[in-house]
């Protein structure tokens, strides 16, 4: 099996994360895995290719090691890149679903088209049209 780096989330209201990744971004629900106090085990949402996973905010050993953004003055350590065929289309949608912008849409200087905003939790996303495995 080839390497595969696959990025993960943790959501306070993670079904309702899943919902609006969908609607807003794209993603398809993949794997949805309920727990026992109506938040979300295991998720797994596609798009295209790719694949992220992400649950609901824990208090166990693992959630220990993560933070939420507004725990930690609205910070990001890492963000998510997404490639889409049309950014401008997915830019209409975040702002419209309430996605704090924080760069608008535009031309990059290395190629592509993107924008970067912050989901309904405060997660940083790229959107854009920047492939990096077609452009090497």
């Amino acid at each position: 099996m080839p390497a595969t780096i696959i990025p993960s989330l943790r959501y306070r209201n993670a079904p309702a994360a899943i919902e609006w990744l969908g609607r807003v971004f794209g993603l398809k629900k993949n794997l949805v895995v309920p727990d026992d106090s109506g938040g979300i085990a295991h998720a797994q949402l596609s798009f295209g290719d790719g694949m992220m996973m992400l649950g609901s905010v824990r208090d166990n050993e693992w959630g220990r090691f993560i933070r939420q953004p507004d725990e930690i003055g609205g910070a990001a350590t890492q963000s998510v890149y997404l490639v889409v065929p049309d950014a401008d289309v997915i830019y209409e949608r975040a702002k419209n679903a309430g996605a704090e912008i924080l760069i608008p849409v535009r031309n990059e200087e290395y190629g592509g088209r993107s924008f970067s905003c912050r989901d309904l939790e405060g997660h940083l996303w790229t959107i854009g049209t920047y492939d990096p495995w077609k452009n090497d």
